[in-house]
């Protein structure tokens, strides 16, 4: 009976300390998996460092390594959705490459795809990260949760596991903003979670930077909720009827006279406060308009340089 094949895909982004301890546990878990065959699936986002050569080095001497090599950093979301087109397995693993979400868990998460489940998540039941992490982490889900998709983990995930008929579902989609980890849940596949603890950061630093928390809260919400649109319009109601009721009760005291000499300092903070609204609401809704914008283009989300195959790299060598 041939054995059934099992692709673990995960971006790497100046990753070149943390090389060596990745592919060595992921090929000593490869040990334990004796029942599949695997692939590792690789993809550099643009590294400036010396991660690719690293690699190519090691596919030397592991003909499952293959390397899909970007153009440029596109970011994590478009460099997993590159790698996922490269995919074989009759199931797919996604993980972090500095490996803090524990590989092991995937020798769990294959029995419970064995057992009939289409899609299985590692939910992060603690995490050593520093204090304003997890802050921040906990506060975007919270949100997340409330305003957009309600059952979503409460730790989110980034270790996954999924079957093949899933991988050709979020091969389908052409979203350049799209956050692949969100859209499996969206995809609304029935799934089982495990829970593990994230590991503390080994090698290196990390490069998910403020800017790109920021793009990614935006994106996430742009992408899969109406919320921001519709707390505009709430909002919007709410002031129109203050105003009203404000209108009413000027004009009754007019007629009443009981409207004394007015001051502009009230005046300046009323029209400061609503332009500085105004200005939030514009950048909202242009934050809406800007995707239609990026997408009605048709430019791909990421550009493949090159992709390398364990036997080109022997015929370069030899």
């Amino acid at each position: 009976m041939p054995k059934k094949r099992f692709s673990i895909v995960s971006p790497f982004y100046f990753n070149e300390s943390s090389v060596p301890s990745t592919i060595e546990r992921l090929q000593r878990l490869a040990n334990q998996l004796d029942k599949y065959e695997l692939e590792f699936i690789f993809i550099d986002d643009g590294s400036k460092d010396k991660s690719l050569e690293l690699i190519k080095k090691k596919q030397n001497q592991d003909a499952r390594i293959r390397l899909i090599k970007l153009t440029r950093n596109f970011g994590a979301p478009q460099a997993l959705l590159a790698g996922l087109q490269f995919a074989t397995g009759d199931c797919i693993g996604v993980v972090s490459f500095d490996l803090q979400d524990p590989p092991e868990q995937f020798i769990d998460m294959l029995k419970l795809w064995e057992s009939g489940k289409k899609v299985v998540i590692g939910e992060r039941h603690n995490r050593d990260d520093p204090f304003l992490t997890k802050v921040f982490a906990k506060l975007f889900y919270v949100i997340f949760r409330n305003l957009a998709i309600k059952d979503y983990p409460k730790a989110g995930f980034d270790l996954v596991l999924f079957d093949q008929q899933v991988l050709k579902e979020i091969n389908s989609f052409k979203e350049k903003n799209c956050h692949p980890m969100i859209l499996i849940h969206w995809l609304g596949f029935d799934y089982e979670k495990i829970t593990y603890t994230r590991e503390k950061r080994q090698h290196g630093k990390s490069r998910w930077t403020f800017s790109k928390r920021i793009k990614f809260f935006i994106d996430s919400f742009v992408g899969f909720s109406y919320s921001p649109i519709r707390l505009i319009s709430i909002f919007g109601i709410c002031c129109a009827i203050i105003s009203l009721f404000f209108g009413l009760l000027t004009l009754f005291n007019k007629l009443l006279g009981n409207i004394p000499v007015p001051g502009w300092a009230g005046i300046v903070i009323i029209l400061t406060f609503f332009m500085s609204l105004n200005m939030v609401m514009l950048g909202v809704i242009g934050e809406y308009i800007w995707r239609i914008l990026d997408e009605s283009r048709g430019r791909k989300p990421y550009i493949i340089d090159d992709v390398y195959e364990a036997n080109k790299i022997n015929e370069e060598n030899q």
